[in-house]
């Protein structure tokens, strides 16, 4: 089997507060011998860990992860940018890394000079960038000012430019990292369609990039990472819904800090005629739950104890999305739901059914309120719910995922 990349138990490590951003930052790395230390020193972190993947000629393969998982780490390894402490790698063919993709322009030199730079420091000879430079002036949209000094141009024109160059070296091994995210909707669509070109004619193509749409539209194949590690490795629709899964996850514990901060907050100590005791979130089955899959059952019990009798409070519930979204919002009085006179010890269950809320993280509200709505008896906003997705379905941002029923007629 024939693999144009290679990646061999792959160690590399990192000095706290290092940075390689550029060629003059990684030159001291291309003379670090290989293996010299494995060790961690003092400030030292493993950015990459053990990582091991083949890739075929021809395969277009997505990588993701959360921020600091080690994708860029594993970009400029493939890219010879830096090299592994540890393990080896094999790279067959004509190489493009589109990591940054103006890294090679000089701010005081025209468009068209950055051109040629730009596109030698790619390996491009100049009677290919003479063939060449007229369909990437075109595809860039800058040909109006490719005689101007690029340190006048906007952003978006310096990094149309930047990818038009890349883009057009026909490799034979592309590595795109988040690139396909500048310039406008037109000029995103006219990358996309650029790296099918290079798909169908063969090329091999990296791809690094949260947009689960482009990912799940270009590749076939996806390496999660996750702390350095690769921790899962296969088709699109398998790997993508894990990936969504690890990031709500991942800000799940920041979401229930900024809950408990907010419940944690100085306030005028007056006391509550009515305490919510407990609140118990379940499923299918019996059992407290904070993580629910995408159509299951979701069943919210609520114990309360009222001090002195209150005469028909209204009890509202409300979903609400980390984002502050709200999704949904139950009120006892819009149903004409008479809770009449309450007094001690009582129970309420919301029983939702089939939610459908797609994935994500989710605030549980509950609050009890005097008849007229002016101020509530008693609010609890600390309770969370996960929803999680599954293979093909969820990945969404969208609030509800509702059973629809298709009726197509001519």
């Amino acid at each position: 089997m024939e693999y144009v990349l290679e990646f061999n138990h792959v160690w590399k490590k990192f000095r706290k507060g290092e940075k390689i951003n550029s060629l003059r930052d990684a030159i001291p790395h291309l003379f670090t011998r290989k293996g010299k230390n494995i060790s961690l020193e003092d400030q030292e972190f493993w950015a990459v860990k053990d990582i091991s993947f083949n890739i075929k000629k021809g395969e277009v393969v997505g990588i993701m992860g959360a921020n600091g998982a080690g994708k860029s780490t594993v970009l400029k390894l493939l890219s010879r940018i830096i090299i592994p402490n540890k393990g080896s790698m094999q790279i067959n063919g004509r190489l493009s890394a589109l990591i940054e993709v103006t890294a090679g322009f000089h701010p005081e030199l025209s468009g068209r000079e950055n051109v040629y730079l730009n596109a030698t420091i790619l390996g491009m000879r100049k009677k290919e960038i003479d063939d060449k430079f007229d369909e990437i002036v075109e595809f860039s949209g800058v040909k109006e000012f490719i005689d101007t000094p690029v340190k006048r141009y906007s952003s978006g024109m310096y990094s149309r430019l930047g990818f038009s160059v890349a883009a057009h070296m026909d490799p034979e091994i592309l590595i795109v990292d988040e690139v396909l995210s500048v310039g406008d909707i037109s000029f995103q669509a006219k990358c996309a369609q650029k790296m099918r070109e290079l798909m169908s004619s063969g090329a091999t193509i990296i791809l690094v990039s949260h947009q689960i749409p482009l990912i799940q539209s270009l590749c076939k194949r996806v390496i999660l990472l996750n702390h350095g590690e690769v921790i899962k490795d296969g088709p699109t629709e398998e790997i993508v819904p894990e990936y969504q899964n690890l990031i709500f996850k991942t800000n799940e514990d920041a979401f229930k800090r900024k809950v408990k901060s907010t419940e944690n907050q100085v306030k005028v100590k007056q006391e509550s005629l009515i305490e919510i005791t407990n609140v118990t979130i379940v499923g299918s089955q019996e059992g407290h739950k904070e993580e629910f899959k995408i159509g299951e059952d979701l069943n919210i019990k609520v114990d309360y104890y009222a001090k002195k009798e209150i005469e028909n409070p209204i009890v509202i519930l409300d979903i609400i999305r980390s984002d502050g979204v709200l999704c949904c919002s139950i009120n006892s009085q819009e149903f004409n739901i008479q809770l009449n006179k309450v007094i001690g010890h009582g129970h309420i269950e919301f029983d939702l059914g089939k939610i459908n809320l797609a994935s994500g993280i989710y605030l549980v509200k509950i609050s009890f309120w005097e008849r007229e709505m002016i101020h509530p008896y008693v609010v609890r906003s600390s309770d969370i719910i996960r929803i999680i997705a599954s293979s093909g379905k969820g990945l969404t941002k969208a609030v509800f995922l509702p059973e629809v029923t298709w009726k197509i007629s001519k």
